[in-house]
C-alpha cells in the first residue's frame, strides 16, 4: 500500500522523528496540531476559540498537502488544558463541523508544549483512494515513500465508518453510555 508523509517543516519533526500527515491508501492521520503562529510562538494565548481554530487552519493545510480537507475527516481528538474552556473549543468544533459532523473525543489534560496553549488537535480523515502511479505533492521537504497496493479501505482502526450525529455542544448532552 503507498505510503505518503507530509512534513511541516518544523525542527520538531526531524528532533522527534514524526511527519505532519501520513496517508495509507485512504486513510490519512493528522499529527497532534498546536496553535502554533507559525514563527515559535502560540497563536491567541488564553483564547481557547481562536487557538481551536488556528489548529484546524493548519490541518487544513496538512490534509490539502495529501489531497483532503476538513469535510473528509471522521475523527478528531481534543486536547484541553482546562476543561472550563470546553464551551469556546466546542463552539469552534460544530462551526467547521456542523455539515459533515465526525466522531470525537475531548480529553483534559495537565500542559501542552507552551504553557499559554489551551488545545491541540489530531484528526483522522478518509476520502477517496488516490493513484499509487501518481503521488500527491507533498509540500515541505517531498518525502515519499511507496510501497505495494492492497484493496480500498471502508474502515478506521479496524472499524466500519458510520455517519456521525451533530456533536454536543454541553456537558449534558454527552452520552457517556457509547464509550467503549
Amino acid at each position: 500500500m503507498v505510503r505518503q508523509r507530509a512534513f511541516s517543516g518544523t525542527p520538531w519533526e526531524e528532533k522527534v522523528g514524526y511527519c505532519r500527515t501520513l496517508r495509507v491508501g485512504q486513510q490519512i492521520f493528522v499529527s497532534g496540531t498546536a496553535p502554533s503562529d507559525g514563527e515559535g510562538n502560540t497563536f491567541a494565548p488564553g483564547d481557547a476559540y481562536a487557538q481551536t481554530h488556528r489548529c484546524f487552519e493548519i490541518i487544513q493545510q496538512a490534509l490539502e498537502d495529501l489531497g483532503a480537507n476538513l469535510s473528509d475527516v471522521v475523527r478528531t481528538r481534543v486536547y484541553i488544558t482546562d476543561m472550563n474552556h470546553w464551551p469556546e473549543v466546542a463552539r469552534a468544533h460544530h462551526e467547521l463541523f456542523a455539515d459533515h459532523p465526525p466522531v470525537n473525543t475531548t480529553v483534559e489534560i495537565p500542559a501542552l508544549m507552551n504553557p499559554d496553549m489551551l488545545v491541540e488537535i489530531e484528526v483522522e480523515a478518509l476520502c477517496e483512494e488516490t493513484s499509487p502511479q501518481k503521488p500527491l505533492a507533498i509540500r515541505s521537504q517531498n518525502r515519499t515513500q511507496a510501497q505495494p497496493q492492497s484493496r480500498p479501505q471502508n474502515m478506521i482502526l479496524g472499524r466500519p465508518i458510520q455517519p456521525a450525529s451533530l456533536p454536543p455542544v454541553t456537558a449534558s448532552e454527552l452520552d457517556e453510555g457509547c464509550l467503549d
